[in-house]
């Protein structure tokens, strides 16, 4: 049996995050601090292999493989899939943390960002967002088992919560109250 890898990341910080903005599926750009955490995640998997990538349509996971991408001449592919793309605030989306909780107080915001079953008006919530990482999930190791390959994702801080959570098998509450952070790699085996 060989031991696959799934290398997991998220994208650098963008100016929605610096700025406390609910980013979900809007595009928004990367800082020279993203730019510079999208280096150190270059440097931690440099000495690394895997042969395809996955990213989802944002530029700011596309941006983020780019620079991880640099060292690794076996990667021969680049699959986007939105499946691990970042939660949908809806109607929060663009809106300033601060500002939803003049509007709606304290405890309604910590319902919709935290809450695992609250999801913002038109938006998801952590369970919607949980079952088609479990999609992924799944299909990730089929492609992996019958390709025998590697794989790294540049992904998003809700999707990678689901998809630890998932993985290491962690309550919805660890699940939750975990920060990511933009220069982290989580790795994971596949048995192949």
């Amino acid at each position: 049996m060989v031991k696959l890898k799934i290398y997991l990341f998220r994208h650098g910080q963008t100016t929605f995050n610096r700025d406390e903005i609910f980013t979900g599926w809007l595009d928004a750009k990367l800082t020279k601090l993203g730019k510079t955490q999208a280096r150190i995640v270059t440097t931690k998997l440099k000495n690394k292999k895997f042969q395809v990538a996955f990213c989802t349509k944002l530029s700011r996971s596309k941006d983020t493989l780019k620079e991880v991408s640099k060292y690794h001449p076996e990667c021969k592919r680049i699959i986007v899939d939105n499946r691990m793309i970042e939660r949908n605030y809806g109607k929060l989306n663009g809106l300033k943390h601060n500002l939803i909780i003049e509007r709606f107080g304290q405890d309604q915001y910590d319902k919709w960002h935290r809450g695992f079953y609250d999801k913002p008006p038109k938006g998801e919530s952590f369970a919607m967002v949980e079952k088609r990482v479990f999609n992924f999930i799944k299909f990730l190791k089929k492609f992996m088992k019958k390709n025998k390959v590697s794989v790294a994702i540049s992904s998003h801080g809700n999707s990678i919560r689901l998809f630890r959570k998932i993985l290491e098998r962690k309550s919805r509450e660890e699940c939750v109250g975990w920060v990511i952070p933009y220069d982290k790699v989580f790795v994971y085996s596949v048995l192949s």
